[in-house]
């Protein structure tokens, strides 16, 4: 279920490669739901928006491809669950702030900015 969110709020997308920003503005009503990540996830909503961000495992927390790194905005975040944390044990660049967009639920409680690493398939990909 998607966490309750009564504001707009924004989630900027730093995407390494090719070096962009991607700024979503997220309304209270959107359908965050999609198949891919938890509801309302990082991941839901950028594609949404189209932005690049590899998912192998579709989405369900297993493989860490959707690693990105929360720049700011960390209280915009439902707290990581243990799947989360655990799979985060196995990504390569783990910062503190690190989290996988698919399980990362964005609550509405401030905005948000992420970097998109450069490793991410994807992003680098995208041209």
């Amino acid at each position: 279920m998607p966490a309750h969110r009564d504001r707009a709020f924004r989630v900027r997308f730093v995407v390494e490669q090719p070096g962009r920003e991607i700024d979503v503005v997220v309304q209270p009503d959107d359908p965050l739901d999609g198949n891919d990540g938890e509801p309302g996830s990082l991941l839901q909503i950028a594609l949404s928006a189209d932005v690049p961000i590899d998912h192998a495992c579709g989405g369900v927390g297993a493989c860490g491809t959707c690693h990105v790194i929360v720049l700011e905005g960390e209280a915009g975040l439902a707290p990581p669950d243990a799947t989360e944390e655990d799979q985060l044990d196995n990504v390569m660049g783990l910062t503190r702030t690190s989290r996988l967009a698919c399980r990362a639920v964005a609550t509405g409680a401030a905005d948000v900015v992420v970097r998109v690493p450069s490793w991410n398939r994807n992003a680098a990909k995208e041209g």
